[in-house]
C-alpha cells in the first residue's frame, strides 16, 4: 500500500513525495492508521525501519496548521545526536506546511533555544535532562499539549531517565495522546505504559530481540594483548566504505581512537565527554567522508544516523545485550547490507553467551587467516554445528567511497578478494548469509538510514 492511502494531508504526502518515498516500511504501514485515530501507541521494530517516519508522519497530518499557543507536541529522546535528528526529520517531511520544529538539548547554550520557544513552536524536541530545565524555570509550559512521544523508551530506562521522564507526564495534560516506540520491549516499559498510556494499540514488527537480517555478524576470539593488532589486521583485510567501532569506556574510544590515527587512520571519536561542537563536528566529518573510522561508546548506538556504514566492529562485547543488536543495527540499515564483528577475549565468553541467549541464536566464530594469535587462549571453541557462515573479511585494503552521503544505495555487498578468515568451529557447509528471519523494509521506503528506491 503507498503512502498516498494511509490518510495523510496533501501537505504532508509533498514533503514525502518530495523525498522521493513512495512505500511505507511494516512499522509505518501498521502505525500511522493508528495514530491518525488518536489511539496511545506502543510501537516495537527493529533499528533502521523508520520509526520516526511511523509517528512524525501522522502527527504533522494532526497538527494541520501552524498555531502560536505554544508547543502540541513533545517527542523525548535519549541522546543529543537523535534528537537532532528526529528534528531534522520533522523539518523534512513538513517542508510543505508552515509547522514549526525545534530541539533543545544540552551541551550547548540556552539563547536560541529560548527564542525559539517564545517564538512559538507546534513541535519540540527534547532531550529529557534540557526538558526538566525549561520545565523547571517555567519558560516551556505544557498547557497546549496534545501528543506525547517517548522515542527509544528502552534506552531511557536504561540511562536511568525514569525518574524524569515520570515527572515530565505528570506534567502534561491527562487528555493527550500517549506514543511509545522502542526497538525492544523489556518488561520494564510495560510498567511505564501502566501509567503514561491508556488502552494502547501495540504495533511489533519482526522480532524484538532479532539482528537485522541484512547484517552479517561474527566473533573473532583473540586475547587481550593481540585484539588492537587484530582490530588493524582487519581494516586491513575488508573493503570498506566507513567503520564503526564501539568501546566499552570513554577513555577506551580514546586510546583506540589515538593509536588508529598512528596507525595512518583518519578517526573521529564521540563519546559523553566530548564537547557538543567536537561531537557535531565529527558526525558530520564522518558522515561527509573527512572520516573513514568513527570510534564511539554506546551513546551512539542509537543516535548515530549516517547512511552507508559498511562495518561495525565490537571492539569490547557489550554488558547489555540488547546494546548488541543496536550496535550492529548500525550498518545494514534501509535494505543495505553490512557486516558486524566482535572482538572476544575469554574473560568475555560469558558476555557473549548472554547476548545469544538474548537474540536466540549462536553467533558463528571466525578466525582471521594468516594473522599470528600468538600462544594465548583464544575463546572457548563451540562444538560443530550446522548453520550460516560468518562475517568474511578478506584482502583488498582499505577502499573509501564517501560513506555517510544521503542517497541510493545497492543491496550488494562490497567485493572481497583473497585472505578470508577461517571458521573456528562450524562447517562450510550452509549459505553464505545468514536468511531472513523476518521481512525486509520495502523498496523505496523511508527510514532513518538510507533510502534504497529500487534495489533490494
Amino acid at each position: 500500500m503507498p503512502f498516498t492511502k494511509l490518510g495523510l494531508s496533501p501537505n504532508v504526502l509533498r514533503g514525502v513525495q518530495a523525498m522521493g518515498y513512495t512505500d511505507p516500511t511494516p512499522i509505518q504501514l501498521r502505525a500511522i492508521p493508528v495514530i491518525l485515530t488518536g489511539r496511545d501507541l506502543i510501537g516495537s521494530a527493529q533499528t533502521g525501519t523508520g520509526k520516526t517516519a511511523a509517528f512524525a508522519l501522522p502527527i504533522l497530518t494532526k497538527l494541520g496548521a501552524h498555531q502560536s499557543t505554544g508547543p502540541r507536541v513533545i517527542v523525548l529522546e535519549p541522546t543529543r545526536e537523535l534528537a537532532a535528528q528526529v528534528e531534522t526529520s520533522f523539518r523534512d517531511c513538513g517542508r510543505f506546511t508552515d509547522l514549526r520544529a525545534t530541539v533543545i538539548h544540552g551541551g550547548v547554550g540556552y539563547g536560541k533555544q529560548r527564542s525559539d520557544l517564545r517564538a512559538g513552536m507546534d513541535v519540540v524536541v527534547a532531550t529529557v535532562g534540557r526538558m526538566m530545565d525549561f520545565l523547571n524555570t517555567g519558560e516551556l509550559r505544557l498547557d497546549a499539549l496534545t501528543i506525547l512521544v517517548l522515542d527509544e523508551v528502552d534506552r531511557m530506562l536504561d540511562m536511568g531517565f525514569l525518574p524524569d521522564v515520570k515527572r515530565i507526564i505528570q506534567r502534561c495534560p491527562k487528555q493527550r495522546q500517549t506514543l511509545f516506540f522502542s526497538a525492544t520491549i523489556p518488561p520494564e516499559i510495560q510498567a511505564v505504559a501502566s501509567f503514561a498510556l491508556r488502552n494502547p494499540a501495540q504495533v511489533e514488527i519482526g522480532v524484538a530481540r532479532a539482528v537485522t537480517a541484512t547484517v552479517t555478524h561474527a566473533v573473532y576470539p583473540v586475547s587481550q594483548a593481540k585484539k588492537f593488532d587484530l582490530l588493524l589486521a582487519l581494516l586491513a583485510h575488508i573493503d570498506f566504505d566507513s567503520v564503526l567501532i564501539f568501546s566499552r569506556t570513554k577513555h577506551g574510544a580514546d586510546r583506540i581512537a589515538r593509536r588508529l590515527k598512528a596507525a595512518n587512520h583518519s578517526v573521529a571519536v564521540l563519546h559523553a565527554n566530548r564537547s557538543q561542537n567536537q561531537r557535531t563536528e565529527a558526525l558530520a566529518g564522518f558522515k561527509s567522508g573527512r572520516y573513514e573510522v568513527m570510534v564511539a561508546t554506546d551513546i551512539a548506538a542509537r543516535g548515530i544516523d549516517v547512511a552507508g556504514i559498511s562495518h561495525v566492529i565490537n571492539y569490547d562485547v557489550p554488558k547489555n545485550p540488547e546494546d548488541y543488536v543496536h550496535r550492529i543495527g548500525r550498518t545494514g540499515r534501509a535494505l543495505a547490507v553490512g557486516d558486524a564483528f566482535t572482538l572476544a577475549t575469554p574473560e568475555e565468553a560469558r558476555d557473549v553467551r548472554d547476548i545469544e541467549r538474548f537474540i536466540g541464536q549462536k553467533i558463528p566464530q571466525s578466525k582471521l587467516a594468516g594473522f599470528d594469535y600468538g600462544a594465548a587462549p583464544l575463546y572457548p571453541p563451540r562444538p560443530p554445528q550446522p548453520g550460516p557462515s560468518g562475517g568474511r573479511p578478506s584482502q583488498g585494503g582499505r577502499s573509501h567511497h564517501g560513506g555517510g552521503q544521503r542517497g541510493f544505495g545497492g543491496g550488494q555487498r562490497r567485493g572481497h578478494s583473497g585472505g578470508q578468515p577461517q571458521r573456528a568451529s562450524q562447517p562450510a557447509a550452509g549459505p553464505a548469509h545468514p536468511q531472513p528471519s523476518q521481512p525486509r523494509p520495502q523498496a523505496g521506503s523511508l527510514t532513518r538510514g538510507r533510502w534504497n528506491p529500487h534495489r533490494v
